[in-house]
């Protein structure tokens, strides 16, 4: 399984705010620490700020820092709200299934498997253990 940037970036970002508590971060800050673009940091901070897990001041002396406690902050479900799906093949998608095997393939339901174990692990991992 392979997650986008702006997952990559979300946990970046979680974890940059993790290290700085008690502080104001610019994602300014952040993009730079990280070599990472402003502009799509930007969206994932609105984005993190919108779920509840970012809480965020505009203006001069504005900035971010998490909205709840590290250990509270499932890696899960950061990576699931990051995502814009997971559908991992064709036939996950009812709509857009061509696949000649649905309905007799095996491969279907393995795959489902291994992505409910995948996201399972990440659901008991906190921040606070990136951290």
């Amino acid at each position: 399984m392979r997650l986008t940037g702006h997952t990559d970036y979300a946990l970046r970002l979680l974890m940059y705010l993790g290290r700085q508590q008690g502080r104001l971060v610019t994602v300014q800050e952040i993009a730079q620490a990280h070599a990472i673009s402003e502009h799509h940091l930007r969206k994932v901070a609105h984005r993190l700020g919108q779920a509840g897990l970012v809480a965020t001041w505009r203006g001069r002396a504005g900035g971010l820092r998490l909205a709840q406690p590290p250990a509270s902050i499932s890696v899960g479900a950061v990576v699931r709200l990051a995502e814009a799906d997971f559908t991992i093949v064709e036939c996950f998608n009812a709509t857009r299934n061509t696949c000649q095997l649905s309905g007799a393939c095996r491969l279907q339901e393995g795959i489902r498997k291994a992505t409910e174990a995948y996201l399972g692990h990440l659901d008991r991992q906190t921040l606070a253990d990136l951290l």
